[in-house]
């Protein structure tokens, strides 16, 4: 087995373990419901789009990474609610370069600055990005022409996460997008492309808890404030951000 399959074989068995469904299915509740559409964007293993799914909403799954995309096409049994677009997104339409990670796919990113900032980063030790893959880009906006606007996009780039933000013009009723500590700018320039998009309520979930870490909703700027004094040590987690201040409760 290669150090790919491996690790694809690890990520199926982390998102994918039992009693976890359960937990995605109660959580993604306040965002969809059955008829809605839904994008995951950066599917990776597909446990986020089957959520999705089991909540009755149909699924666009944006996976760059072409074995990666095989793999979804196992896990998703030939689901004809779940559209499989093999590209990345960005601010406009055209071709990037692709950066993997063959021992840890789930950090495939198209932005170099992602790279640079995990550099030497505490917690980011040994992680190699030796390989480059051309991958066409579409945007959010192409997306919702072709498929319809969704009630929910789930954002998951690996630092990117801004450029795609930059392809919407169309706001959904509620996104989520990752940040790490690593790249807090990242997360500063998203929160303020969605302020200008219209929304206005914010919380935030760290790592994979699927809790929100606050009682309210924060403006934009009190997200920001809130990444920028998290330690390193919190790494990661998602913002989501709702026209409907209710759903970030």
């Amino acid at each position: 087995m290669t150090g790919f399959a491996k690790a694809v074989g690890a990520s199926l068995r982390t998102y994918h373990a039992p009693g976890r469904a359960a937990l995605l299915d109660a959580f993604y509740a306040r965002f969809l419901a059955p008829g809605d559409l839904a994008f995951d964007v950066g599917a990776h293993v597909g446990d986020r789009a089957l959520a999705f799914r089991r909540l009755g909403a149909r699924v666009v799954a944006v996976e760059p990474q072409p074995r990666l995309a095989r793999a979804l096409r196992l896990v998703f049994r030939d689901d004809p609610g779940i559209a499989l677009v093999q590209a990345l997104l960005g601010a406009a339409e055209g071709e990037a370069v692709l950066r993997l990670n063959t021992a840890n796919p789930t950090v495939a990113t198209a932005s170099d600055a992602f790279i640079a900032a995990a550099e030497g980063a505490a917690g980011w030790e040994g992680q190699r990005w030796d390989a480059t893959l051309a991958r066409p880009v579409t945007t959010l906006d192409a997306l919702a022409m072709r498929h319809g606007l969704p009630a929910f996009v789930k954002i998951d780039v690996e630092g990117f996460e801004a450029a795609v933000l930059r392809g919407l013009t169309r706001p959904p009723h509620a996104l989520s997008f990752e940040f790490t500590t690593i790249q807090r700018d990242v997360a500063a320039e998203c929160l303020a492309l969605l302020a200008a998009l219209g929304y206005r309520a914010f919380n935030a979930c760290l790592g994979e808890s699927m809790r929100f870490e606050h009682a309210a909703p924060l403006d934009a700027d009190s997200m920001a404030r809130w990444i920028a004094a998290l330690p390193h040590e919190a790494n990661s987690g998602d913002v989501y951000a709702s026209l409907m201040p209710e759903r970030v409760v």
